[in-house]
């Protein structure tokens, strides 16, 4: 295993699996600039010290994740995770150049395909022309019903080993999320597309807005539409996109965002605009 300095820039909402009880997959880049994966990582059961917040430096040991043929695929030693102290202050211009390093940033969508295709590559920054709408879908209230048995099964043999509140720490199971959610876009050959948004993000602001709505979907869902997209569009707004190991290499688009950036629009120079008479 090797060490490496890893800046995070994306967690996808947790899912469950019937080996962990919930798995996060994290997105992040090396210092050269390059694209990088965690992954599986049991984020609820990490020390509260190690739980990484996005746009924050953290020193992991990590080796080539050999089950998944994707390249920036990485398995972390999570005993190793050490997390940076994170600055008290929003920069945004140091979060431009850390994620913009030695990167393309993707603005025409089949050239992202082609590349893919070419060279495997399954993550990537890409920049949307115009948002033109932004979907939500009603999906299922309660996660996998078989997963959860199993989950349950594993935590009664670890009894023996655990004391009742480590048990409930290593299967407690995130609140599911019972939507999905979309963005509509064109690309700037005028294309339009449609993905779906996986950002940990989205998730917790969903199941943040539905407490202070005490309950009320509709409300819940009215108050992520604001943030993500009356808001949103308003920024210097950016898709950080990932595929699926399942789907990488054999549906037609595999990309899914996995983060969003959302810098504020940078302020043009004044005397730059003397002469515009539009």
């Amino acid at each position: 295993m090797e060490k490496k300095r890893i800046y995070i820039v994306a967690k996808t909402y947790p899912t469950i699996s019937k080996k962990y009880a919930e798995l996060v997959c994290t997105a992040g880049i090396l210092e050269d600039g390059s694209w990088i994966r965690l992954y599986p990582i049991p984020f609820n059961t990490l020390a509260e010290e190690q739980k990484y917040p996005k746009y924050t430096w953290i020193n992991v040991k990590i080796t080539r994740n050999t089950a998944d043929n994707r390249f920036e695929s990485y398995r972390p030693d999570l005993s190793t995770i050490d997390v940076e102290e994170k600055s008290k202050k929003t920069n945004w211009d140091v979060r431009r150049r850390i994620i913009f390093k030695n990167k393309k940033i993707y603005t025409n969508f089949d050239e992202l395909l082609s590349k893919k295709n070419k060279d495997g590559t399954s993550l990537a920054v890409f920049k949307p022309t115009k948002i033109k709408n932004f979907i939500t879908a009603s999906t299922t209230n309660e996660w996998d019903s078989d997963k959860l048995e199993h989950l349950e099964m594993e935590s009664k043999q670890l009894d023996l080993f655990l004391t009742p509140e480590e048990i409930k720490k290593q299967f407690r199971v995130v609140p599911k999320v019972p939507y999905k959610f979309y963005y509509q876009f064109e690309d700037e050959t005028g294309k339009l597309h449609k993905l779906m948004i996986l950002d940990w993000e989205i998730g917790m602001l969903y199941i943040k807005c539905l407490n202070i709505a005490k309950g009320d979907k509709e409300t819940a869902i009215l108050k992520v539409k604001e943030k993500y997209y009356d808001t949103f569009i308003k920024n210097d707004l950016h898709f950080f996109l990932g595929t699926s190991r399942a789907h990488h290499a054999r549906a037609p688009n595999p990309f899914m965002i996995i983060g969003v950036f959302y810098p504020p629009l940078t302020t043009p120079d004044p005397q730059m605009n003397l002469f515009d008479m539009e």
